[in-house]
């Protein structure tokens, strides 16, 4: 069953599937001991994440250099890995709960419990939250007040109160109806009054973007004679839109260490200026001083402060991405991995952190908001770097790893989260798809189809003012844990006192 689940989230976008197939295997939870109610969840998840991330092989079997049979003991020792957490917050309910009859109500606070560690153990992989296949849905409304995070508590939530309606039907319970059907009318009539409320507000100013789609093969990405063809490719590309105010390339779109394209950066640089355009772009940067390579995004053409220059090396307009995804972008225990396979020496899989918290990047007096790739799934890396003046949200990535599969799809689905949580605009710059540009609701302005060269541009319109989530959102969190627990203690209590 939990197979399934993968068509709740895009490309499928089958959203109402979470909110009723986890209560299939949360009914068989009933009077099932703490071991077996885990293994029980453990299954379940199992098929959620085997189907969810299958596009992880993707990567693994073309670019690894492992045999297949390799390729697919690490995918199931992946989806394994994965399905513990939901079976752990399974393990905690039973065994909380009394002996005569599992207590669901503990799973919304445990499964969050769970879903919080998924997101921190070994760097974190949050990925398939059952919040984000709830972005085309009446739940999504949810997403400014209490975020992604908020948004799975009540698909958990609304899964329990079928189950209960169900125990009730066929009498394996004596619970009247009342709570579970009192619960589903309360979440329906907040989420179309939440449709109403409007956290943010246009300040009738736009901005013109314009987002470069090279649509470079990766086995060709890295190849050395393959160095000026690319960057003359997005440099041509930028030059019939130099109308726009601001200009993408995506992630790594210079296939070169910045010190050594110096010449090739300060005449794109200057082009910007002269067009009175900023372009923003992917590159590897590498620190003499300190002997470290750094995923990096910077800024061209922009005029800051007195500064007429716009670039220059190791300016200050830059960021260095900080949430590295492990294997990629650096390698655990390198020394004892690196010799085994190709899977472990990837171009580039030698990066440093940046810091955790950054300027924003400035472009034509706008502060952006930047996060590179795998970064989008980490709401409190955002929120950490939010401020007042921020006006857009950038994210580029480089989904070509991952071929014709739904894991960029999936990318996407989570980027149109985050604009939503926060309430801001949200533009992201691909190597081949899907590059798109979000409003604050988390609606599409414009997109361009998967694995084409092309440019997307349009015009953003700006907003002002502050979601309830983008504010407090480890509070929220919190919080959407700690009420449950002190809700059912106090309901379990009062239980007592009246047998």
């Amino acid at each position: 069953m939990g197979l399934s689940l993968v068509f709740a989230y895009a490309p499928f976008s089958q959203w109402y599937l979470s909110l009723c197939l986890p209560a299939i295997v949360f009914y068989h939870l009933a009077k099932q001991p703490p071991k077996k109610s885990a293994k029980l969840m453990g299954v379940f998840a199992f098929g959620w994440f085997a189907s969810g991330i299958s596009w992880v092989h993707v990567s693994i079997d073309q670019f690894g250099g492992l045999p297949l049979i390799v390729s697919l003991a690490l995918m199931l020792f992946l989806c394994l890995y994965l399905a513990l957490f939901p079976a752990f917050s399974a393990y905690l309910t039973a065994y909380c709960s009394n002996k005569k009859q599992l207590n669901l109500w503990l799973l919304i606070p445990f499964w969050l419990i769970s879903e919080y560690l998924r997101s921190v153990v070994f760097t974190g992989f949050p990925w398939l939250s059952l919040g984000y296949s709830q972005i085309n849905g009446p739940l999504a409304n949810f997403a400014p007040l209490i975020g992604e995070v908020g948004i799975t508590a009540l698909v958990i939530l609304i899964n329990i109160c079928l189950v209960k309606i169900v125990y009730t039907l066929k009498k394996i319970s004596k619970k009247p109806l009342t709570t579970p059907i009192a619960l589903l009318l309360i979440v329906t009539a907040l989420s179309y009054g939440l449709a109403k409320v409007n956290w943010v507000h246009t300040t009738g100013k736009t901005t013109k973007v314009a987002l470069v789609q090279g649509n470079i093969a990766q086995s060709i990405k890295w190849a050395p004679e393959q160095e000026w063809p690319t960057m003359l490719k997005y440099l041509d590309l930028t030059r019939i839109n130099y109308d726009a105010d601001i200009i993408i390339w995506p992630e790594s779109a210079i296939p070169a260490v910045e010190p050594a394209v110096q010449d090739f950066l300060n005449t794109v640089n200057r082009s910007a200026l002269l067009n009175n355009s900023v372009i923003i772009t992917g590159i590897l940067n590498y620190n003499f001083d300190s002997k470290e390579y750094f995923n990096s995004l910077i800024v061209l053409g922009n005029k800051q402060d007195k500064d007429e220059q716009g670039y220059y090396y190791n300016h200050s307009n830059r960021y260095s991405k900080s949430h590295l995804l492990p294997i990629g972008e650096f390698v655990p225990f390198q020394e004892l991995l690196r010799p085994i396979a190709p899977l472990f020496n990837l171009p580039m899989s030698s990066f440093s952190r940046g810091n955790y918290v950054q300027h924003n990047l400035i472009a034509k007096n706008l502060n952006i908001l930047p996060l590179l790739c795998f970064e989008i799934v980490f709401p409190h890396q955002l929120a950490a770097n939010l401020t007042k003046q921020t006006s857009l949200l950038l994210t580029v990535s480089n989904d070509a790893w991952f071929g014709d599969s739904h894991g960029p799809h999936q990318h996407m689905e989570i980027a149109r989260m985050r604009a939503l949580e926060f309430g801001r605009p949200l533009l992201r710059s691909t190597n081949n798809g899907i590059t798109a540009v979000v409003d604050h609701h988390g609606n599409f302005i414009a997109r361009i189809p998967q694995f084409e060269e092309g440019v997307l541009k349009t015009e953003v319109a700006l907003v002002t003012g502050e979601t309830p989530y983008s504010q407090w959102p480890r509070l929220i969190l919190f919080l959407m844990i700690i009420i449950p627990l002190i809700i059912i203690t106090l309901l379990q209590a009062q239980n007592k006192r009246e047998q």
